[in-house]
């Protein structure tokens, strides 16, 4: 996956950021201040920057400024008015969060700008199974499993959030849609045809009383 470095001052924020990046596969890096930011990004090339604008001694526009210009930067402030947004991205930044987010949010505005910015076609891997997230394909043991396009979205949301316990509504709004009026126990339907369609019958997880969770750590 990709290296990312974190730089927000508030250290419960920026722990919460980590660990779930960490989570679904990143490689993060955390820095508290301005200057700290600059020395680090200085020491290693990284994928990607989730930058805090009021962050103390150097704020985060003038970081950005100082930092290479082909380095993807997402501003993640709580800084809500419009000059400031359009100020960062008048500075190249590829996205402009504003505090209190929904992690889910922050992780697919991260998957979207990773996207777009880095070469290659994204293909996650796990067991036998590769999902061509580009191409919307997915190969079991080298096989074209063939998948309805809803089992498709919901193997995707599955993927894209691997390792997070997912609710049903929460499945349901990501990968059916704010409009959906379905009840929830087509979520349990659609998990079982993913279940035995690749064999993840362990992989993916029932987690009691919540929802589900594609499990890709081992032990």
């Amino acid at each position: 996956m990709a290296a990312i470095l974190l730089a927000e001052d508030e250290r419960a924020i920026n722990n919460l950021m980590a660990a779930n990046l960490r989570l679904v596969g990143h490689q993060c890096d955390q820095a508290f201040t301005g200057q700290e930011t600059l020395a680090k990004a200085g020491r290693r090339p990284y994928d990607l920057v989730l930058l805090d604008v009021m962050l103390p001694g150097t704020d985060g526009f003038a970081v950005k400024a100082e930092l290479p210009a082909d380095l993807p930067v997402i501003f993640v402030t709580a800084r809500t008015n419009l000059g400031d947004k359009l100020r960062g991205l008048g500075l190249g930044a590829e996205d402009y969060i504003v505090k209190p987010f929904e992690i889910l949010e922050l992780l697919a505005r991260v998957e979207t700008v990773l996207r777009r910015t880095r070469s290659g076609s994204p293909v996650f891997r796990f067991q036998d199974i590769q999902v061509d997230l580009a191409a919307h394909r997915v190969l079991r043991a080298g096989q074209e499993v063939a998948l309805t396009p809803q089992e498709y979205a919901l193997l995707e949301t599955l993927v894209l959030n691997r390792n997070l316990a997912l609710s049903r509504d929460k499945l349901l709004e990501i990968a059916w849609g704010y409009d959906y009026q379905g009840e929830t126990r087509t979520v349990d339907v659609h998990i079982q045809r993913l279940r035995r369609k690749l064999g993840l019958e362990k992989e993916i997880q029932t987690v009691y009383k919540i929802g589900y969770r594609l499990n890709t750590r081992e032990g």
